[in-house]
């Protein structure tokens, strides 16, 4: 049986990925939630305080998800670039994950590469100037 905080995770992705709360979906998260392969057992975990700052960060990235939606479809976006980023130090893998998946979700960046040395590659479009 997977633990509480990993049937939240699973859910609450599913949830952001459908979008639908339909009684028939609900059932179908909890059965996928609980049918996906159990975590390894992991060397680090995140403290208490660690994750609610990242489901914090998921509550904040939801309407930056539509602004950013929104402003690709009224203006163009024809920049673009790749930035090298790297997690905060003593993250867990989850925790990892869930940055990931927050940079993935917002409409002008995605994750291209992630090096298990910790770091990964964001591509990011950008509304360009015209004196550019």
């Amino acid at each position: 049986m997977i633990g509480y905080p990993t049937l939240i995770l699973r859910l609450t992705l599913w949830f952001l990925l459908t979008a639908d709360f339909s009684s028939f979906n609900i059932f179908l998260g909890f059965l996928i939630a609980l049918i996906l392969p159990r975590p390894y057992p992991q060397k680090r975990k995140g403290s208490f305080r660690a994750w609610c700052k990242a489901i914090w960060q998921v509550i904040k990235t939801l309407p930056i998800a539509y602004r950013e939606a929104w402003e690709i479809m009224v203006q163009p976006h024809n920049g673009e670039e790749i930035i090298r980023e790297s997690p905060r130090l003593g993250r867990s893998p989850g925790l990892i994950f869930l940055d990931i998946f927050l940079i993935t979700f917002t409409p002008k960046s995605i994750v291209v590469k992630y090096d298990p040395v910790g770091e990964y590659d964001v591509h990011h479009i950008y509304r360009r100037r015209k004196h550019e």
